[in-house]
């Protein structure tokens, strides 16, 4: 397993930012490999399903997303597909008059990409930093 994680702070105030991200629609303005993430069916809360197509290393991938709980202050939602697996965890907490974002996902490759995880950590770092600064952009926009 790869684990990636970053904290972000925003002047946008929680009872905003959560409901933002909670709709994985938005994940193209915030998410800096997402390409498109469309509503495949529920409505937002757990078991709804997203599809998601992002661009990394070079190469276009897809994961199906279901929100798997909402809990006060966050959500976990996981992608799957053949070969990878991601479970994210982001938790939105007052800070000041604002928020802060932590996000954490943790990778999990199956088949013959299970070997290329240590290779993947360079790659994965540097989408989380670019992240860090879309998310951060996105959300002064709020």
């Amino acid at each position: 397993m790869t684990t990636l994680q970053r904290t972000v702070r925003t002047d946008a105030p929680p009872e905003v930012v959560l409901p933002y991200l909670l709709d994985f629609r938005n994940a193209p303005e915030w998410d800096s490999g997402t390409v498109s993430c469309d509503l495949v069916s529920g409505d937002g809360g757990v078991g709804t399903i997203y599809r998601n197509v992002s661009s990394f290393a070079g190469s276009t991938v897809e994961l199906d997303y279901t929100v798997e709980s909402v809990e006060g202050s966050g959500f976990v939602i996981v992608g799957r597909n053949d070969t990878t697996t991601s479970r994210d965890t982001i938790t939105v907490t007052p800070s000041g008059s604002g928020s802060e974002v932590d996000y954490h996902a943790e990778f999990t490759f199956a088949g013959p990409a299970r070997f290329l995880g240590p290779l993947m950590k360079p790659l994965l770092n540097r989408l989380g930093d670019r992240t860090a600064e879309t998310l951060r952009t996105a959300l002064a926009r709020l």
